[in-house]
């Protein structure tokens, strides 16, 4: 009963604000926007003014797996932004407020509120992305070529795994944290920091967390699921639950030692 009390309290804090409004849209954006772009760029071309006399540019044909991948990048730079901008101060900003402190001394359970506030973030990010990527879909198959239904969600399945890894890791700062910016800050720069490690070991460690859209392409391309995506989907989803135990213990420390 805590847990459902403060999970929908938190669904209900994001109606308020609007986030289960403008996070599908700007998802939905940020998903149609590449495909579109690309297939009509002909037309954009000759609309701003057309090319010199003489000048010729040769588009190579889209395939539909590169078109809704271009949707899974545009997920990689800017909708892990928002991600990470919607749940920066899911707990912090309690904290920093004193909310968590009355909230707690109900009494109620360190990991009861932790994985309440989880879910409901990750249950928006799941809805959003699911929107976007339908959109997605539908403008690829209409537009590029058919994507199947078993290829669709084979690729949402496996990158969600990623946005869980990323909901997580900002949890866990909020955690540590009192300040949203902070935790903003820190998730980034993790992120980063772990591309790059991923750049330069991509090859003797292919099972890195960063490195799930890349099989994701082999998979589209290869018509099966490489032994690396289920890999690197599992210890990803591993890392996931020992950062909400590690979060349980630096939030149930710092609260008792303040």
């Amino acid at each position: 009963m805590q847990w459902k009390t403060i999970f929908m309290k938190e669904l209900l804090e994001d109606w308020r604000s609007y986030k289960w409004i403008w996070v599908p849209l700007v998802f939905i954006l940020f998903c149609i926007m590449d495909p579109l772009s690309t297939y009509y760029l002909p037309q954009i071309i000759q609309a701003v003014g057309g090319l010199p006399d003489g000048a010729v540019i040769d588009i190579p044909e889209t395939e539909p797996e590169m078109a809704i991948m271009m949707s899974l990048t545009q997920m990689s730079m800017l909708g892990v932004l928002v991600v990470i901008a919607i749940t920066m101060g899911v707990i912090a900003g309690e904290r920093k407020s004193g909310v968590a402190e009355l909230i707690l001394v109900k009494p109620v359970r360190y990991v009861t509120y932790i994985l309440a506030k989880w879910s409901a973030k990750l249950l928006l990010v799941f809805v959003s992305y699911l929107v976007g990527m339908l959109a997605s879909w539908y403008y690829v198959n209409l537009l590029f070529g058919e994507i199947t239904i078993i290829e669709f969600f084979s690729l949402f399945l496996f990158y969600f795994v990623w946005l869980i890894f990323v909901v997580t890791l900002t949890v866990f700062y909020n955690t540590m944290m009192k300040v949203p910016g902070l935790v903003l800050t820190s998730t980034v720069i993790t992120i980063m920091a772990m591309s790059v490690l991923n750049q330069i070991f991509s090859f003797r460690l292919p099972w890195l967390p960063n490195s799930i859209s890349e099989h994701i392409t082999t998979m589209l391309t290869e018509g099966s699921i490489p032994n690396e995506l289920w890999m690197a989907s599992a210890i990803t989803l591993g890392l996931s639950l020992i950062l909400l135990l590690f979060s349980r213990y630096i939030f149930q420390t710092k609260e008792m030692a303040e």
